[in-house]
C-alpha cells in the first residue's frame, strides 16, 4: 500500500530529492553514496530509510522522476502553447539554451545508466517522460493545423515523434561531443519542415 505523508512529509521528502539531485550532478551516480545525500540535506539516516525504504535505488528512482519533471518544466510556458510560429521559435530557443546551460552532462540519462534501463521503474519514468514530451509537441502541431497553418492530411503524431526523436539525437551527440550544433540543426530543421508543408495552403496564415 503506498504511504501517505503529512504537509510537512512531504516537504521533507521533496527537500530530500532536491538535494541528492544537486549530489548526483556533481559526484555522479556510481559514486554518490546516501551518507552524502544524508550530509547535503540535513537529514538522519533513519529518515533517509523512513521516505525511501528502498534505499538507495527508491532513492535514484525518486530523483529520476524530479530530473524528468524538469526537462518539461525548462521548456514551459513555451511549451504549452505552441499554437504560432513565433512560439516554436520561442520555444526552440528555451531547448537549446537548457541544453546548452546543462553542458554536456545530462543527470538523467547517467541517473538511468546507473539504475538501468531494464528496471521497471526506470522505465516507466522514461515512457511518462516521453510521452508527455511527444504530446505537448502533438498539440502544438494540431494547433497550427487547426488554426490553418498546416494541412489537414498531417500525420500530427509521426511529426511530433520524428521531431522528439531528432531532439534525443541531438542531445546524445551533444553529451558524447560536447557541442550543440546538432540539436540546434534537428530542431531548425523539423520547423522548417513543418513549416514547409504549410506554404501552399489557401488563405494560409503568415506571421
Amino acid at each position: 500500500m503506498e504511504r501517505v505523508l503529512t504537509r510537512k512529509g512531504e516537504a521533507t521528502r521533496a527537500r530530500i530529492v532536491a538535494g541528492a539531485a544537486e549530489v548526483l550532478r556533481e559526484r555522479g551516480p556510481s559514486v554518490t553514496t546516501l551518507d552524502d545525500v544524508r550530509l547535503r540535506t540535513g537529514t538522519s539516516k533513519s529518515q533517509l530509510f523512513h521516505y525511501f525504504p528502498g534505499g538507495k535505488d527508491d532513492l535514484l528512482l525518486a530523483v529520476a522522476r524530479y530530473e524528468g519533471s524538469r526537462v518539461l518544466e525548462d521548456q514551459q510556458p513555451h511549451l504549452g502553447c505552441l499554437d504560432t510560429w513565433d512560439a516554436w521559435y520561442r520555444w526552440r530557443d528555451a531547448v537549446v539554451e537548457r541544453y546548452r546551460a546543462q553542458g554536456d552532462t545530462c543527470p538523467l540519462g547517467s541517473l538511468y545508466a546507473q539504475i538501468g534501463r531494464s528496471t521497471p521503474g526506470a522505465r516507466a519514468v522514461v515512457v511518462q517522460l516521453l510521452a508527455e514530451w511527444q504530446e505537448h509537441l502533438a498539440t502544438g502541431i494540431r494547433a497550427l493545423r487547426d488554426g490553418g497553418r498546416l494541412p489537414a492530411s498531417i500525420d500530427v503524431d509521426q511529426a511530433a515523434a520524428a521531431l522528439l526523436a531528432a531532439i534525443q539525437g541531438g542531445v546524445s551527440i551533444m553529451l558524447s561531443t560536447g557541442r550543440i550544433t546538432h540539436l540546434e540543426a534537428a530542431l531548425d530543421w523539423h520547423i522548417a519542415q513543418l513549416r514547409s508543408a504549410g506554404e501552399d495552403l489557401p488563405g494560409r496564415m503568415v506571421e
